[in-house]
């Protein structure tokens, strides 16, 4: 009677240790589990950082025109405040797509170097993001002198005249909607 215990513990730990190597299976690429998985979801973490960016920026830039151009660095260090790191790291089923680091110094408050590898256009980062094939066209970000010409005109609110006779900005009578419905 007392074998059988040590039979059923016997049995788990060869359970719990085949079903332990199942799961380096299911991450090697070359292992048929790795093919039937599920859906892996693309991960994108950090700051998207493009090759017509990196060319808008000069030395002897502030940090505030640094950061209009970059948006905000992924890595501050107290101990290194004179640089930003700038990293971006792609994957798409479960493997590593991209990875880019693109580390700016400062000399106080200018921007003293910029350290960046080989870094795609916009256009080609989209098209290297898009699954389907199929190039999508890149949106228009400004508009014509045309279409600004054709943008219609707000109207103009009404002015009330001050008791001083500078002219009052806001409109005597102001509408809002109803706090409550009753």
């Amino acid at each position: 009677m007392p074998r059988l215990p040590v039979i059923r513990l016997i049995m788990l730990l060869g359970s719990a240790a085949a079903l332990g190597g199942c799961s380096s299976w299911a991450n090697n690429p070359d292992s048929l589990l790795y093919r039937i998985s599920p859906h892996r979801v693309d991960i994108q973490q950090g700051n998207v950082v493009t090759q017509e960016q990196v060319d808008r920026l000069k030395t002897g830039m502030s940090r505030m025109q640094v950061r209009d151009i970059m948006g905000t660095p992924l890595l501050t260090d107290i101990f290194h405040a004179n640089r930003w790191d700038y990293v971006f790291t792609l994957r798409q089923g479960g493997t590593m797509v991209a990875r880019r680091n693109v580390v700016l110094t400062f000399d106080g408050d200018n921007l003293k170097t910029v350290d960046a590898p080989a870094l795609p256009t916009e256009r080609e980062f989209v098209d290297s993001i898009s699954r389907s094939g199929r190039v999508v066209a890149a949106a228009d970000l400004e508009l014509t002198p045309e279409q600004v010409r054709n943008l219609p005109v707000p109207p103009q609110a009404p002015v009330q005249p001050r008791i001083d006779g500078i002219p009052n900005p806001i409109p005597a009578t102001r509408s809002f909607p109803p706090l409550e419905n009753f």
